[in-house]
């Protein structure tokens, strides 16, 4: 249990991570173009919010090496998907983002998948 526990922490901490990617872009604003790439990515490599989402990936990362010293990554890179599911209650959440009846019945299914490989496994 306590395996899954940390799985879930990490997977929390990294949709943490894209909500403040999301966050620093959205001050950064839009890149439309290579060119306006070579403008707007150094911005965004010197805002806070887009570090702070950097330093978490760092982190997680290293939650990441212990999870996978201890699960099979059969089961541990699937699980993973909960993210998706996180992400899309966030980014609802945070950023009020229109969620359609098909990406809650994806969420849905995500939920199922995650269930069934999940099953068995201590």
């Amino acid at each position: 249990m306590k395996d899954f526990i940390l799985l879930f922490f990490n997977v929390l901490l990294t949709v943490i991570g894209q909500i403040l990617f999301k966050h620093g872009m959205n001050i950064v604003g839009r890149i439309n173009s290579v060119r306006d790439a070579l403008g707007k990515l150094p911005q965004a490599f010197l805002n806070p919010y887009v570090l702070s989402g950097i330093a978490i990936y760092g982190f997680t990362t290293l939650v990441w090496l212990v999870i996978l010293s201890r699960v099979k990554l059969s089961v541990a890179y699937p699980l993973l998907s909960s993210g998706y599911v996180l992400s899309i209650l966030f980014s609802w959440l945070f950023f009020k983002e229109s969620i359609p009846k098909i990406r809650i019945i994806g969420a849905v299914i995500i939920c199922i998948g995650v269930y069934l490989v999940a099953q068995g496994e201590s």
